[in-house]
């Protein structure tokens, strides 16, 4: 079970979650701004920014998830995230491509022993707003046809409600469903209303045992930002102090440019350390960033930027 409730100040959230003593600290909102404005500003050296657009470009989740999405999308999909550049094929491969649950044998084929993951979005994305079984089911369907993966939307509906013993327990359901496959939770920051409910969100999740913790589905028009990516950022360095668990962080929607991707970098550095520095750790979802940091080596590499109608479009 889950409960909480504020301390005599009121100011920090606590309580148990299955019988684990938990804190949930207040935020000060003005002052993680600041703290987010000034890190995702900070100036990298070139020989930095090199090895930080490399680590980014390893990092992405390659992403398509339109209506329109076919299985020759997915290929072409799978075929990018595997050689990202043509023209360097010394270029690491992305970390995993992300689809709709009916194109993951597809995905899974095309990737198959290249060490790519193959990640997918289950369980009512992007609303997450259908019975439980069901969502469970397209999970369990989505691992048994290859995915390494699940990304699921966070019950915010229930959240916001106060009702957190459900939004507990349907993640926990959900990893549950997941089998061998890592669980992704989409808390859908931009629904939240506050720093302190993103913290909060993040630490149900967390503690429902999701190994990553998402900003969003890419689908409304408030997906990362500076703030909301510390703001979780120290919630998972807070959920591994109080219990020597540690969660991965996965930032998506409207991160498209080398200096954003470079800025949520220097956020993760900082506050969780070099080792959160890693694919296993740390991703970003994006598809049209990849093709930004591409040009920005090629220019490195050659003097000349190159035209981005020359590179694909997903």
């Amino acid at each position: 079970m889950l409960s909480l409730g504020r301390d005599t100040r009121g100011s920090v959230l606590t309580g148990s979650l299955l019988g684990a003593p938990v804190r949930v600290a207040a935020v000060d909102g003005y002052a993680l701004e600041q703290r987010a404005a000034r890190l995702a500003a900070r100036s990298v050296k070139r020989e930095s920014k090199e090895a930080g657009l490399e680590l980014a470009a390893h990092c992405i989740d390659l992403t398509t998830l339109e209506g329109a999405d076919t299985p020759g999308k997915v290929r072409a999909l799978c075929s990018r995230a595997l050689h990202p550049d043509p023209d360097d094929p010394a270029m690491a491969p992305v970390a995993a491509v992300c689809v709709y649950p009916a194109l993951v044998a597809e995905a899974r084929a095309a990737v198959e022993g290249s060490g790519v993951k193959v990640a997918s979005v289950a369980g009512a994305f992007p609303s997450g707003q259908s019975h439980l079984a069901d969502r469970l089911d397209e999970i369990r369907r989505a691992v048994e046809d290859g995915a390494d993966e699940i990304d699921i939307v966070l019950n915010r509906g229930a959240l916001l409600a106060g009702r957190l013993d459900v939004v507990h327990d349907e993640v926990a359901a959900s990893k549950e469903a997941c089998g061998r496959a890592h669980l992704k939770t989409i808390l859908e920051t931009g629904e939240l209303g506050s720093y302190e409910m993103v913290r909060l969100a993040s630490m149900v999740a967390m503690a429902a045992g999701s190994d990553v913790i998402k900003t969003s589905t890419g689908k409304l028009p408030v997906g990362a930002t500076a703030p909301v990516a510390l703001c979780m950022a120290e919630a998972i360095r807070e959920f591994s102090d109080q219990t020597g668990v540690e969660v991965g962080l996965k930032l998506a929607g409207g991160i498209r440019t080398s200096k954003q991707a470079l800025g949520y970098l220097a956020i993760v550095a900082e506050t969780l350390g070099p080792d959160w520095l890693t694919p296993d750790r740390f991703r970003i979802g994006a598809s049209t960033l990849l093709n930004d940091i591409v040009l920005q080596r090629r220019f490195r590499r050659t003097g000349r930027y190159g035209r981005t109608h020359d590179l694909p479009v997903d």
